[in-house]
């Protein structure tokens, strides 16, 4: 049941539902719970009214002296339904806003770990339906299922007291059956709701999935594969749909049968008294008014609870969102890093992913102020791990990170990254225009020194040679760009932001030979005066660096500069070894290729 958890889920809804801080909304709210009560009167005494008409009284309140100067409209209570409803606008939108924004800042304080693992279409969807429904359960609760069960209690009392108590027992047994097998059934239900969600958010990852692996499917001619899992996943969502309508079906035939059961055997009832004389044609006239208006909210009673469960089947996602935790926290009243010099220390870190499998173990560097210390070694051996706890993706296990003496894990994540700059190996950009892109390393800086960034990184002249120049769109994750103009729009990126710390991850690994020169040009500038960490897969590239480390295993195999490690012809110098031996094949393939080249010609 969804209810399971009611008070922990209501802990958690709690915040959204009184506009805190806006008193202009507040007093919006409480104008609106004024308004509902106003509504629940006007209903009371509107089929009083018209019984007094009916039978040529004085046109006054029963126990009332004072007259009715005017006739209520027999529309006053949907005037004031949707005045209210009006008026419940800005609240709504107050709701929506907050939720989705604390919900998205949730999202962006969540680690690393989750977010690699996480399936886009899946959290957007879950996001979506999430914030709508929790502005359908305050507006069914407070404004559909309060005054529908305040109208039932406030009918069964007045037939009770004015009429006798085999009225009372009928609305009574009509309306206690029609709650109970409308909340049964409803119950019996949520299977197929829930059932419905999970095939509709898989149904959207997969497509997001897939146009968002574009080239991929065309690489393989695929598209048709892609077409047929798309509309599998929507054969298995309408499936599960089907279920979900024709239960709803049901529900609705048999609270049907019970309101009409209901109606018949209190009008014959309230028939027999008029022939009988016990009864007036006044009382025949109130007791249908009643439950003809009973029964247009009661009948849409089902559908308001079938909307609340629906709100909280659709909400568990959200609120499985909202308790994932965060696991790189800020320590309490934790300080703002204050940069010194900028040396870097590792100390007996050790770090692991998965528990049993050791990435890093027991390792310790310097990087003193403004020099450059490269990390080579084989792949999955835990170079990008080091630039990772750096930066604080995530939090070491053992030992710690300083920067000037200072535990990266006792300051504030913001203070820390405020002062490192990145170049990722995998460059994403946002699909907007090169200018923003590049203006992101600092979003307050000026065109001018946008072009001034670009300059530096050696991509300005590039971009101007684009019909519509810095205001080119770069496409979904930048896919209209090379792979030189990305990282040189990362790099532009990464000098706007003017860090004392650089951090380089296999800035150029994927980029031909001539490209990388280019490139590394520009990496120069970056880290003049910086200290700089860079993640090296070309050893060509990290010559000059001050320390260069060799990873092993987890360990710090061998550390020294270039020449030093050639010299002990140790790992380096085997890797050395091998990218030259790989060098000039390539170098012979090539130039085989141009001779057969030129005996065919």
């Amino acid at each position: 049941s969804t209810w399971l958890g009611f008070r922990k889920k209501v802990r958690v809804l709690l915040p959204y539902m009184w506009p805190r801080g806006n008193t202009f909304l507040q007093l919006l709210v409480v104008f609106c719970l004024t308004l509902l009560g106003i509504e629940r009167v006007v209903n009371v005494f509107v089929p009083i009214y018209y019984k007094n008409i009916g039978e040529g009284d004085n046109l006054s309140l029963p126990h009332q002296s004072l007259p009715l100067p005017l006739p209520l409209p027999p529309g006053a209570s949907g005037f004031i339904s949707n005045l209210r409803s009006f008026l419940w606008i800005r609240v709504q939108q107050f709701t929506n806003r907050v939720v989705q924004v604390r919900l998205f800042s949730h999202l962006h304080s969540l680690s690393l770990r989750w977010h690699l693992g996480r399936k886009t279409g899946d959290v957007l969807r879950s996001i979506d339906r999430g914030t709508t429904s929790i502005n359908s359960l305050l507006s069914y609760i407070v404004f559909s299922i309060i005054p529908t069960m305040a109208d039932i209690v406030i009918s069964i009392i007045y037939f009770i007291t004015n009429f006798n108590a085999w009225f009372g027992l009928i609305v009574f047994v009509c309306m206690g059956l029609y709650l109970t097998l409308t909340i049964i059934i409803t119950e019996w239900r949520t299977k197929y709701r829930r059932d419905m969600n999970q095939k509709d958010n898989n149904a959207k990852t997969k497509a997001v999935d897939s146009l968002l692996n574009f080239e991929t499917v065309k690489y393989y001619n695929a598209e048709n594969y892609e077409v047929g899992r798309f509309e599998d996943a929507i054969l298995k969502y309408q499936v599960s749909e089907w279920k979900a309508q024709a239960s709803l079906a049901f529900l609705n035939q048999t609270q049907n049968v019970i309101i009409g059961g209901g109606l018949l055997a209190g009008s014959l009832l309230c028939a027999y008294f008029v022939t009988e004389g016990k009864f007036q044609v006044g009382d025949f006239v109130l007791f249908g008014s009643y439950i003809i208006q009973l029964y247009t909210p009661l009948n849409w009673f089902g559908t308001y609870y079938r909307m609340i469960q629906n709100s909280f089947i659709d909400m568990e996602s959200m609120f499985k969102l909202f308790e994932e935790d965060e696991e790189v926290k800020d320590e309490v009243n934790a300080g703002s890093l204050q940069y010194k010099k900028g040396m870097v220390e590792f100390k007996n870190v050790y770090f692991n992913y998965v528990d049993g499998k050791q990435i890093l173990k027991d390792v310790s560097f310097t990087v003193l102020p403004g020099q450059t210390c490269a990390v080579v070694g084989p792949s999955g051996s835990g170079k990008s791990t080091i630039m990772r706890l750096l930066f604080r993706f995530y939090d070491v296990q053992g030992g710690c990170i300083n920067i000037d003496g200072q535990d990266i894990a006792k300051v504030t994540q913001r203070s820390l990254r405020a002062h490192i700059g990145v170049v990722p190996q995998d460059t994403v950009l946002f699909n907007d225009t090169i200018r923003d892109n590049i203006r992101y390393g600092r979003v307050s800086a000026c065109d001018h020194e946008v072009e001034e960034a670009a300059l530096a990184a050696d991509i300005h002249d590039k971009i101007m040679t684009f019909p519509e120049g810095y205001d080119t769109q770069v496409g979904e994750r930048g896919l209209k760009l090379s792979g030189g103009e990305k990282q040189r729009v990362a790099i532009a990126r990464t000098i706007l932001k003017a860090p004392q710390i650089v951090l380089l991850d296999e800035a150029t690994s994927a980029l031909d030979t001539q490209t990388e020169r280019n490139i590394q040009t520009s990496l120069a500038k970056v880290c003049i005066n910086r200290t700089t960490v860079v993640v090296a897969h070309r050893l060509s590239t990290i010559i000059g660096a001050d320390q260069i480390l060799v990873i092993s295993d987890g360990r710090i195999a061998e550390r020294g500069r270039h020449e030093e490690l050639l010299l002990k012809g140790g790992l380096y110098s085997d890797m050395w070894m091998r990218q030259q031996q790989a060098q000039d094949t390539d170098s012979s393939s090539d130039t085989e290729a141009k001779d057969l080249t030129l005996n065919r010609e």
